[in-house]
């Protein structure tokens, strides 16, 4: 791929870290913008840097003038299901006019590529699993509606303005880097294997299993785990794609496989070796009881194929980040 100079927005983060170390070890350039509202500088392994809003239009003006950016990678939205039930209005400014003003400062400037970074929660309670593209979207949460809203502002953008993006409807992303030098940090975690690793390591009393009546094999629900650097690599290949001319897409990413609360407590049991105490607490607003995706169209059409598949995997590279840090 022709070398390219990569504006990764929301490159503190979890995801974003991972893509930035990605592109460097790549040969791209690098320039990130982030907040720090969520984000962790010291993820950020190099490249450029810059701190503030995706909708300051006088800092995109400035990142845009002082950089030759060929194309935008997105991983900046809020992404808390409870919390966006709880406060939707914090989701809609942040999610869709924070976009919004992102997308108005890339084509002021002249960058036409983006490639944004979607979720499974579009799709809200699935008719059928594996759950296509071709599925119906109806998110039943303000998370995943504000999801579909740019979806559709960047589809319409692309019938105005010529803007060409790949959409990638993530499922649940999950490990860390095997360098462990980079990894999952949130401040406050919400993600399952994280809380459950900082159970084991004796960080939390406890893991809530929130809902134990859902209509699955033990009452739990069950999600398709994708390894993040498998994401990364998706985006690449997307960033190829676009590149290389060909139009618009939207992809799911996930394994096509999917576990339940319990079998992921049980797995990190293993690889952990240490005791990992459960608390039954009731359903939360907004989760589905399964996602599982198909991913072939992805498979298919880019030629993306995970290198992480299985969960032990995911689960054994996020330990090796977490007891680093409990090391360092």
């Amino acid at each position: 791929m022709k070398v390219c100079n990569v504006l990764v927005v929301g490159g503190a983060g979890y995801i974003g870290s991972h893509m930035v170390k990605s592109l460097l070890d790549n040969g791209s350039g690098v320039v990130t913008l982030d907040d720090l509202s969520t984000g962790s500088r010291e993820l950020v392994r190099g490249g450029e840097f810059y701190k503030g809003s995706m909708n300051d239009q006088a800092l995109l003006d400035k990142i845009f003038s002082e950089n030759r950016i060929n194309a935008v990678m997105h991983f900046a939205a809020y992404s808390l299901v409870g919390e966006s039930v709880a406060d939707p209005l914090k989701y809609y400014k942040n999610n869709i006019c924070g976009t919004t003003g992102l997308i108005r400062g890339m084509l002021r400037n002249g960058v036409k590529k983006i490639i944004f970074s979607s979720t499974a929660a579009v799709y809200g309670e699935p008719d059928e699993t594996p759950i296509t593209e071709e599925h119906r979207a109806r998110p039943t949460n303000p998370y995943g509606a504000t999801k579909i809203a740019v979806e559709r502002m960047l589809q319409d953008c692309d019938t105005a303005y010529d803007l060409k993006y790949v959409s990638l409807r993530y499922f649940n992303a999950a490990g860390a880097d095997e360098s462990g030098k980079i990894g999952e940090r949130h401040e406050p975690e919400s993600h399952l294997i994280p809380l459950i690793l900082k159970t084991a390591a004796g960080e939390r009393k406890n893991i809530s299993i929130f809902g134990t009546d859902y209509p699955t094999p033990d009452g739990t629900c069950i999600r398709d785990y994708i390894h993040v650097n498998d994401l990364a690599k998706a985006h690449s290949l997307a960033l190829e794609a676009l590149v290389a001319g060909r139009p618009s897409a939207v992809y799911n990413l996930g394994n096509s496989k999917g576990y339940s609360v319990n079998e992921v407590i049980n797995i990190a049991k293993r690889i952990t070796g240490l005791p990992i105490s459960v608390v039954e607490s009731g359903r939360r607003l907004g989760d589905p009881a399964v996602l599982i995706a198909s991913s072939d169209k992805i498979k298919k059409e880019l030629g993306w194929k995970p290198q992480h598949e299985d969960l032990e995997t995911i689960i054994s590279t996020a330990w090796k980040w977490h007891a680093g840090r409990k090391e360092n």
